[in-house]
């Protein structure tokens, strides 16, 4: 109410950060760091938003974890999508994506690992809700592994002789536990030798 007895009503209050950017952020600290060893101090810090900005925009840990995890899946499909798409001989496009694993050695994302592969290490077992949401991503990588062999087989480049589903399902394994051995194998020679290895499914 003013001086004249006027009530006026409360005006929403502008979020004074970018929420994209804020969830980037969380995403980057519970990779590093993973679901448990982030403290909500942790994330105020890194963040740079207050606890309350945190509690209103994302929720608690859990719902923030939950949004930055989601939001990791978005951005690796669309990242292989858009290899997929820059390349139409299907041999050559996976073996893009996996030299960008191998290059990464030398980076410190390579030591963080694949987020992924550190939270079905350090969550899934107990946790029937996030299981459920890597087997979902694991169906959509795989599923557009297997489109993408099976525009190889249409373009002729791949046999037709070749199972899509099945060299899909062998091809995510690899490129799984690539993203593991990065991370104790600092050799590129040795990883890309191994990646022609896993390659040779294709011929």
């Amino acid at each position: 109410m003013n001086t004249f007895g006027t009530v006026i009503p409360d005006m929403p209050r502008t979020k004074q950060f970018n929420e994209e950017e804020v969830l980037n952020k969380a995403m980057e600290l519970f990779w590093e760091k993973g679901f448990h060893a982030t403290s909500m101090q942790d994330l105020v810090n890194h963040l740079g938003i207050n606890r309350a900005s945190i509690y209103d925009t994302y929720g608690g840990k859990n719902e923030l974890f939950d949004k930055a995890f989601q939001n990791y899946r978005d951005i690796s499909l669309a990242s292989l999508k858009d290899i997929f798409d820059s390349e139409s001989y299907v041999k050559r496009g996976f073996r893009k994506l996996f030299q960008m694993v191998i290059d990464d050695v030398k980076t410190k994302s390579c030591q963080k690992g694949c987020f992924v592969v550190n939270t079905i290490t350090e969550l899934v077992p107990g946790d029937e809700v996030l299981r459920e949401k890597l087997r979902q991503n694991s169906e959509n990588t795989e599923h557009l592994f297997a489109s993408y062999i099976q525009n190889g087989i249409d373009d002729g480049n791949i046999k037709a002789s070749k199972n899509p589903q099945s060299i899909a399902f062998a091809l995510f394994t690899f490129f799984s536990g690539l993203r593991v051995m990065t991370k104790v194998e600092k050799n590129p020679k040795k990883l890309s030798e191994m990646v022609e290895v896993g390659l040779s499914i294709l011929d």
